[in-house]
């Protein structure tokens, strides 16, 4: 199916219809991405499902108007993180931007066909960010061990201030996945983000709670435990959207939210729950509603910033 969608996508622009050419570049995209899920190891037919992946994004960025670019941001000696990035269209000045980074696992292709639109329906240039590096994966086995991945959220920034067409007051980030907490982390260490969409760091405090439980249940002291969270401090407004029937309970979810709220008030908790859908984890069941959501709620704070 995959390799069809790109088949159709080439034989469209060979004749100039450009439109059906992306749209199916995306749809390759998202179908190369699935075919490819779930290895345990490296495997000749994964490695070249992601390979064309990677050429369709390619592709597609290339003939959007005006066309995307693939950047490359430094981070690690070795392993530079790589970036597509999509002005917003019709831009006359310096541009707000979104900077979409999954948890390690994820790639950057997926918000592509994911997010991309809800940007730049709203005026707002895209960054979309992975951890697998310019080399693609080859140092990736290394990288995802390390214990500081939210520096990375900072070089991030780096390079943004860095363009001219991006205004570095806008700046927003949607940290996507169950272990978006580094992104969080990253934006908690850095006080030059206008707006975040993530998971705030509840994962991290759900497994920080599990640790405490199970090493006082063993009689282990878990004082190095208790410096968590609650003594990070966030510099902008924060939003974290959840499924009323994804992994973590919502009881449990906001009884965490509650506690972060206390310590950062700017901080706001969406729950969608069945009746509505996107309920599910990472709102699957419909996305479409969920980016609707939280692009609507990014667009409006980096709009009062310029007001």
């Amino acid at each position: 199916m995959a390799d069809l969608s790109n088949e159709r996508a080439n034989a469209a622009f060979t004749i100039g219809h450009v439109l059906t050419a992306q749209s199916n570049w995306l749809r390759a995209i998202n179908y190369y991405q699935a075919s490819a899920f779930g290895f345990d190891v490296p495997d000749p037919k994964q490695e070249h499902a992601f390979r064309n992946m990677r050429d369709c994004a390619r592709r597609y960025i290339a003939h959007l108007t005006p066309a995307g670019e693939v950047v490359e941001i430094p981070w690690l000696e070795g392993h530079a993180l790589e970036g597509y990035f999509l002005p917003a269209p019709a831009a006359s000045r310096r541009s707000p931007v979104v900077v979409c980074m999954g948890d390690p696992g994820h790639r950057k292709e997926e918000y592509l066909f994911k997010v991309a639109r809800y940007a730049r329906e709203r005026g707002i240039s895209l960054l979309a960010v992975d951890l697998f590096g310019s080399d693609a994966d080859a140092k990736f086995d290394e990288v995802i061990g390390r214990p500081d991945l939210e520096l990375s959220v900072g070089c991030v920034m780096d390079y943004l201030t860095t363009r001219a067409d991006i205004d570095e007051h806008r700046i927003a980030v949607l940290g996507d996945g169950a272990g978006s907490s580094f992104v969080a982390r990253g934006v908690a260490l850095d006080n030059r983000f206008a707006a975040v969409v993530c998971d705030g760091g509840i994962w991290d405090m759900h497994e920080r709670a599990f640790l405490m439980n199970r090493l006082s249940r063993d009689g282990i002291g878990s004082g190095g435990f208790e410096r968590g969270w609650l003594g990070r401090r966030f510099h902008c407004p924060v939003l974290v959207t959840v499924g009323g029937q994804a992994w973590l309970d919502s009881g449990v979810v906001t009884d965490l939210f509650e506690r972060l709220k206390s310590h950062h008030p700017d901080i706001s908790l969406k729950i969608f729950e069945s009746s509505e859908t996107a309920a599910a984890q990472g709102h699957c069941d419909n996305p479409t509603l969920a980016n609707e959501f939280i692009f609507d709620w990014v667009a409006d704070r980096l709009e009062s910033i310029s007001a």
